[in-house]
């Protein structure tokens, strides 16, 4: 007999700090609809799993219907794949364990999976992204847990009590201090001088028109990210090492130092064999799509049939 049931799309799940995104993804990563809901506003996560089937069964229905919906991937930070457990999560409004895959189930009826943040973004990279094909690659998200190894002995102070901290220096943050320390450090004219308020964005800009200070603040950024790749491609020999994350727009101006620190630094019997790219996947979109690739991998489950 032939089956024409086949469901042919998921929910993907995105659950961060503020804000929770909800997506219904097809079969080729097509995002066919997006909403989304205030995580910080469900201080309650009974509430929160209230709120977020109502908006999946909304979102659904209006785009193809409930009945075409397979399964459901979520990811959130500090979950655990196998328990469905998001376990004592510091930055989240629910403490202690709480069993979010199995609550979701219960309430909307489907198979759903839960993932770690940094797991799913992975995935995500691997099922729709530059990681596509390959078996063995490391995704670095600037700044993640990866932005807590340690760059310099004894250096910048770090918000995790540690000092010399790679996020203290390829971050927002890092690198408007090494903006401010070079200016205290040079008397060379600098538009930054006169800026309130500085962001990256005046960073590149200013760098974009021959700003010494801003040209030399992105080098030696791109350096330090470049000896901290090396260091984690020397000791897991990957594929390849996709960056992700807020820099990445500006990763062209700290391409070249950190391209040669990176080449400098490596491990030689891999220089050649690793390659450094950066993600083409849409930030903001990269977690709903690894939460969806998830979803496929769940049993089918429903109590619809």
């Amino acid at each position: 007999m032939i089956n024409d049931k086949i469901k042919s799309r998921v929910i993907g799940i995105n659950v961060d700090t503020t804000t929770t995104t909800i997506a219904v993804v097809d079969l080729r990563g097509n995002i066919v609809a997006q909403d989304s809901i205030p995580t910080q506003n469900f201080p309650n996560v009974n509430n929160f799993v209230e709120a977020l089937s109502e908006r999946v069964v909304m979102l659904a229905e209006n785009n193809g219907g409930y009945e075409n919906i397979r399964s459901v991937g979520m990811c959130a930070p500090s979950s655990n794949y196998l328990t469905g457990c998001i376990e004592n999560a510091p930055n989240m409004p629910w403490k202690g364990v709480i069993p979010i895959a199995a609550m979701l189930r219960d309430s909307i009826g489907l198979a759903v999976a839960l993932g770690n943040d940094a797991h799913v973004t992975a995935l995500g990279e691997w099922a729709y992204g530059v990681a596509h094909g390959m078996d063995n690659f490391i995704v670095v998200t600037l700044a993640g847990e990866f932005g807590h190894t340690c760059i310099e002995d004894g250096g910048r102070q770090c918000s995790c009590g540690r000092k010399g901290c790679l996020e203290e220096y390829v971050s927002t943050r890092g690198i408007l201090q090494t903006v401010r320390e070079l200016l205290e450090a040079n008397n060379a004219p600098s538009k930054m001088r006169q800026k309130t308020d500085l962001t990256l964005d005046d960073i590149a800009e200013c760098a974009d028109e021959g700003d010494a200070i801003a040209i030399e603040a992105w080098r030696r950024s791109g350096e330090i990210l470049g000896i901290a790749l090396a260091n984690y491609a020397s000791i897991v020999n990957p594929e390849a090492v996709i960056i992700t994350g807020e820099l990445t727009k500006y990763c062209g101006r700290m391409w070249p130092a950190m391209e040669k620190a990176f080449l400098e630094n490596v491990f030689g019997n891999i220089r050649d064999k690793v390659k450094v790219v950066v993600s083409k996947i849409n930030d903001h979109e990269r977690n709903v799509l690894g939460a969806s690739a998830l979803a496929w991998k769940v049993k089918e489950y429903s109590l619809f049939k």
